[in-house]
């Protein structure tokens, strides 16, 4: 996490330790990890249902070695006045491993900043840990973030989870 502000040494100083107190404090509450953060995850196969992700996301993904992964796209204007979109990098991506009972997702979702919010209580909600917030561009119209995360769960259940997702940067 990077961190900012302005202000007297003393200041900047108090808050950082007010927020490290803070993390300290939800540590000491529950020092184990949740359950989507256990064992290892190294399954001897994939074999992941694609189309049960299709049925879900409404999309048409692909599979390679037993894994499936979709990718959806938006679209940004630059400052060159050129247009990119999903094969550019803008877009939401969900790939998932394991099987269908035991299986992982791990992806990045676009958002503009007005869906942030939305999308990460949405992911949350739903037991999808978020790993990080970031730019991936500079100076695009509309101006997008992006949130790396991951969940473990059966393949249905995490698709549902990224389609509930996914519902928050259509309003």
């Amino acid at each position: 996490m990077h961190i900012a502000g302005e202000g007297t040494t003393e200041k900047l100083a108090a808050g950082v330790k007010a927020a490290l107190d803070k993390v300290k404090e939800i540590r000491a509450a529950k020092p184990e990890l949740a359950k989507s953060f256990g064992k290892a995850f190294a399954p001897e196969k994939n074999a992941i249902s694609g189309d049960r992700v299709d049925a879900v996301l409404g999309s048409k993904g692909q599979a390679k070695d037993g894994m499936f992964k979709v990718v959806i796209g938006r679209r940004a204007k630059m400052p060159c006045g050129c247009e990119v979109g999903k094969e550019m990098g803008v877009n939401t991506w969900a790939a998932f491993a394991g099987t269908d009972d035991n299986a992982l997702v791990d992806g990045d979702f676009v958002v503009l900043e007005s869906e942030l919010q939305p999308v990460l209580k949405s992911l949350r909600k739903d037991g999808i840990n978020i790993v990080a917030i970031h730019h991936h561009m500079t100076m695009e119209e509309p101006r997008y973030l992006f949130l790396h995360y991951w969940g473990r769960g059966a393949t249905s259940e995490l698709a549902q989870a990224v389609k509930n997702a996914l519902d928050q940067t259509k309003k």
